[in-house]
């Protein structure tokens, strides 16, 4: 594999590297981002939550990285240009507060959120009181005038209780101000949804997380989330309408699901502005055959034993005509460490793939646990790819 390496972090540190963000400057420059996660080793804040953001910068496209600063608390963030300047949109710390910072000069210096009028958007609660704000490095998608982004409250915080929803603002406005966001009204997901042929009592509990919100063909805006339930290998993504300016969010059981390979992870959707093909960077489920096997023999893995059917150890490009219907038309990360299939996929990760156009070419920022990490999702580096004409393989 060949890729240049933003960030490596040490097995004994404890502290794991997570959610990658990156954009091109209008200087040309490169700008990364990624937080760190972990209950050991993390950096944690006055609440004790995981709260520390990383900027990186390339002067040599992508050959080589800075680290220019950091953040505190800020997590779960994801980077974008607005307006000339860029943004930094996300939460305060896990299960935080919505707060947005900007920073006029490349990324070395950011704005701090310390009020409503300075990027202090939405107040979550202390600790784990609600609300519990949740995203993952999601695309700010520019729609009739609005911004909008997703996020989740997690009420209370744990599997299956992620409550979709979505914030926006005109794109003309103050984006520091929070009187210019809106909110919708926030969404659980309600196991009686559980897509029909799937075994309710295997699949229970099922639940959305880390949404993207994408403008269709027609011009409907949808919110389009990573879906996991059990021990459920269909690979489907659930679609939620926003209407109203982004205020209102819903969700019809019956037609809302559609077959997404790679919906149990992080993945991020967007339209190629040439084509019009809509695309995206996933972990497809691979060796089904495998994880069925290994489904019977978990206790050796903690997070294989609470998610079973998760693989990682595959990274995929994906293109869909009308949003809807996806196709795999490249892999392009694979382990190649000599690993059996079975400890590849329990110790290698290519995850939570954040990536923009650049031209004729795509760049991505890859969450990577690979070589030494201890599980394929405990990851120990953040690395940088770039795949070169890529309307060639659609």
């Amino acid at each position: 594999m060949k890729w240049s390496q933003i960030k490596f972090h040490p097995e004994r540190a404890l502290s794991y590297l997570g959610s990658p963000s990156i954009v091109r400057l209008a200087d040309g420059a490169l700008l990364a981002s990624h937080d760190y996660f972990g209950l050991a080793g993390c950096p944690k804040n006055h609440e004790g939550e995981e709260s520390l953001t990383s900027i990186y910068r390339s002067e040599d496209d992508g050959a080589s990285w800075i680290n220019i600063t950091h953040i505190m608390n800020c997590y779960w963030s994801s980077l974008f240009i607005h307006a000339g300047a860029v943004y930094i949109l996300g939460t305060s710390q896990q299960y935080g507060s919505i707060v947005i910072r900007r920073s006029e000069d490349g990324g070395f210096t950011w704005t701090h959120p310390k009020d409503e009028s300075s990027g202090w958007l939405f107040s979550g609660g202390v600790y784990h009181d609600p609300p519990n704000y949740h995203c993952g490095p999601m695309p700010v998608v520019a729609h009739e005038g609005r911004l909008y982004r997703a996020f989740e409250d997690c009420d209370p915080p744990g599997w299956g209780n992620f409550q979709a929803g979505v914030i926006s603002a005109p794109v003309d406005a103050d984006l520091l101000d929070a009187a210019n966001w809106t909110m919708s009204n926030k969404l659980p997901f309600d196991q009686a949804w559980i897509p029909r042929g799937w075994d309710a009592q295997r699949a229970n509990p099922a639940g959305w997380r880390e949404g993207n919100v994408v403008v269709a063909p027609d011009g409907a805006l949808w919110n389009i989330l990573t879906f996991e339930g059990g021990s459920v290998l269909d690979e489907k993504a659930p679609r939620l309408r926003i209407e109203d300016d982004g205020k209102t969010l819903s969700f019809d059981p019956d037609s809302g699901y559609i077959d997404f390979p790679g919906a149990k992870a992080k993945f991020v959707i967007r339209r190629d502005p040439v084509t019009g093909k809509y695309l995206s960077l996933v972990n497809n489920l691979a060796n089904k055959d495998i994880l069925e096997r290994l489904a019977s023999d978990l206790a050796s893995q903690r997070y294989r034993a609470r998610h079973p059917m998760r693989q990682r150890n595959v990274m995929s490009l994906t293109a869909s005509d009308d949003l809807w219907n996806w196709r795999i038309v490249k892999e392009l990360m694979r382990d190649d460490t000599g690993l059996q299939p079975e400890e590849s996929i329990a110790f290698t990760g290519f995850q939570y793939v954040d990536w923009q156009f650049d031209g004729a070419d795509l760049i991505y920022v890859v969450r990577t646990a690979y070589r030494g990490a201890r599980n394929f999702h405990d990851s120990n580096q953040i690395i940088f790819r770039k795949l070169e004409n890529y309307r060639d393989t659609l």
